[in-house]
């Protein structure tokens, strides 16, 4: 079996071959682009019309209210607008210390690729399996990636476990311990956050984070670290939470377990009486 130096070592080159795989994609995207435009100047203005049409959809753009994502259905369906072959990412400095040493992520060309990305997150009360949705939030899997190829998560414990209806969580990623330490540099919202305009009264209007969801923890927009929660009951929260993965079968079997010992003392919101030590979090080849 494969240590973890190992499995790390390997996630590494598969994101290597990722970016070079993208790279092939969008240099014959580009020739087919280049050979397009050639054909379309000898394609009468109707046929023209009817590509668009079938490529586009309705023509309409009008800034209406029904343009606007829709807050009930943004996680289910997905991001309304698609990103770019590749996304520059921003991870600046926090003002708290990193709580353990690691080296932040790369920053330019970042891939948005569609490739699955499978971790696997060893804890003392059973596996959690984690695919990660690299087209929604790139920037916070390129984060959360890096993170866990470092180790950074590895011997840390999952401090917080809220039971509320409307709120079924299990909080992890710092390794303090206390809700309070992260990486040492903090990256912007996502995923559905960046769906809504500053202005947007929907942008605190609660929306559904169904069982199955793993979104990141904050302190407000555009603090997000290393800290990051698992949805094991449907949820209610502003989308003000970055969404950027989902759970597997038997790692919600896993939080349903330790969701059933309930929090230190029978509180709705703590710590879990249950101990939750992550012993290490690695790729799925």
């Amino acid at each position: 079996m494969p240590s973890n130096e190992q499995r790390r070592e390997a996630a590494k080159r598969k994101l290597e071959r990722q970016l070079a795989r993208r790279a092939e994609r969008a240099k014959k995207r580009k020739q087919l682009t280049i050979a397009g435009s050639v054909l379309g100047v000898v394609l009468v203005v109707g046929a023209v019309a009817v590509v668009f049409a079938l490529t586009r959809g309705s023509d309409e753009s009008d800034t209406t209210a029904s343009d606007t994502p829709n807050s009930d259905t943004l996680i289910a369906d997905g991001r309304a607008e698609p990103l770019a072959e590749t996304v520059n990412c921003d991870y600046p400095a926090s003002t708290q210390p990193a709580a353990k040493a690691n080296t932040p992520p790369r920053t330019d060309g970042v891939p948005t690729s569609d490739e699955p990305l499978s971790y696997s997150m060893s804890t003392t009360q059973g596996n959690i399996g984690l695919t990660l949705n690299n087209p929604q939030s790139p920037c916070t899997v390129n984060s959360f990636v890096s993170l866990a190829n470092q180790g950074y998560f590895d011997g840390t414990s999952c401090h917080r476990l809220t039971t509320g209806a409307g709120l079924q969580v299990l909080q992890c990623g710092d390794p303090a311990g206390t809700g309070m330490g992260g990486p040492g540099y903090q990256f912007a919202d996502e995923f559905p956050a960046d769906q809504f305009a500053a202005d947007d009264p929907a942008a605190s209007e609660p929306i559904a984070y169904p069982r199955g969801t793993i979104a990141m923890a904050n302190a407000g927009p555009g603090t997000n670290g290393s800290q990051f929660f698992l949805v094991y009951g449907d949820s209610t929260l502003p989308p003000a939470y970055t969404v950027f993965g989902t759970i597997d079968e038997t790692g919600l079997e896993t939080l349903d377990k330790i969701a059933a010992a309930g929090a230190e003392g029978g509180a709705q919101d703590g710590k879990p009486a249950l101990p939750v030590d992550i012993t290490s979090v690695v790729s799925d080849l």
